[in-house]
């Protein structure tokens, strides 16, 4: 038969494939729990990061080993586990009092070493320490953890459409002048991703478009191109505007923030790089990720998160930089934390090497 339209298929935003043995997970006829897993997993997701993520779609592949799954952007595989459903998967976060008998694996979503085990283990596996889960939660957790990760590539334009009418019904005179008045679709759904990207919900909507009808308009009138507002510098002024929440994200409650910060020196160095070249140097770029690895790692044994403040020239080129490398950072400007946090050194990067 001559090939025809009907053979171009479009991909999904975000799909699951399930090797045969993972079918019963997904199947309405045998009660499949992981279904109603991921129904409540799109719900989390829309009220913690503020906008409802596209529908899952699910598909076997018996191209797949039997146990095995892959979750899939855009048509491109992001991550890849395997799960046993029948058995439950025992989870060391460390300092477990027993080894269990089963089959040792790693968690797919984290990374951290586990075991399969037979049902009749799972009390006492709990006892000894271990997060024990069922084969459908191990596929969830891992499916979560890509969504949250991959936000930003999760929100095309026809999700910025539907938050847009959203947010209209419900505080119609905060959207009227905004889009395409203020700034257009393309350069708020730009915004949005930016935020999107480093995991900066954006649930807020209000304080959202509040600094972009603020700002947008003086920073159009600056920009000599006549391309409306410069997306960098009104990402930054959104980042403050949401300082608060992204500061909450790191440090919950109000306890004090141990951050890592940079030594003046090669603050001076990057900042002067910058402003000539625009980029950081092979060398310099070199000590800089050895001096984060360490100070990154003795945050991590200490059990505390790694977030590095900096100077708000410099923040963007070196979250783009390090996040490459250190997906697990939080880098923030100096200027997005509130007055009443109180920081606390953890950690100075560049001793004498950097310099």
């Amino acid at each position: 038969a001559e090939a025809t339209w009907d053979d171009v298929e479009l991909v999904d935003p975000l799909g699951l494939e399930v090797g045969y043995r993972l079918i019963s997970l997904v199947d309405h006829a045998q009660n499949g729990e992981l279904l109603h897993r991921i129904r409540s997993l799109r719900k989390k997701f829309a009220q913690d990061v503020g906008f409802l993520p596209p529908v899952v779609h699910i598909r076997d592949n018996l191209e797949l080993k039997p146990n095995d799954y892959r979750i899939l952007l855009s048509g491109v595989e992001v991550g890849r586990g395997t799960s046993t459903p029948g058995q439950w998967l025992a989870i060391d976060p460390g300092g477990v009092s027993m080894k269990l008998p089963g089959t040792p694996t790693t968690d797919p979503a984290f990374g951290l070493p586990a075991v399969w085990i037979d049902v009749s283990m799972r009390e006492q596996a709990q006892i000894a320490g271990y997060t024990v889960v069922d084969a459908g939660t191990v596929v969830a957790t891992h499916l979560n953890h890509i969504m949250h990760r991959h936000g930003a590539q999760l929100m095309g334009r026809p999700e910025v459409q539907q938050l847009l009418d959203h947010v209209g019904r419900e505080a119609p005179k905060l959207v009227e002048d905004l889009v395409p008045k203020t700034i257009s679709l393309a350069a708020f759904h730009k915004l949005l991703r930016g935020l999107l990207e480093e995991e900066v919900p954006i649930r807020d909507m209000r304080s959202i478009i509040e600094t972009i009808s603020e700002h947008a308009p003086g920073l159009a009138a600056q920009n000599a191109a006549g391309t409306g507002p410069d997306p960098g510098e009104l990402l930054a002024l959104t980042r403050v505007a949401l300082g608060r929440a992204i500061c909450q994200q790191w440090f919950p409650g109000d306890s004090e923030m141990k951050v890592m910060s940079l030594e003046p020196q090669l603050e001076r160095v990057l900042t002067q790089a910058l402003t000539t070249s625009g980029a950081i140097e092979p060398g310099l770029a070199e000590n800089l990720l050895r001096e984060v690895d360490n100070a990154v790692q003795q945050l991590e044994a200490a059990g505390e998160v790694a977030v590095l403040v900096v100077p708000p020239m410099l923040r963007p080129i070196l979250a783009r930089f390090l996040k490459n490398h250190f997906p697990q950072i939080g880098i923030l400007s100096s200027m997005e934390i509130p007055d009443d946090r109180i920081l606390k050194m953890a950690a100075v990067i560049g001793g004498s090497s950097a310099a």
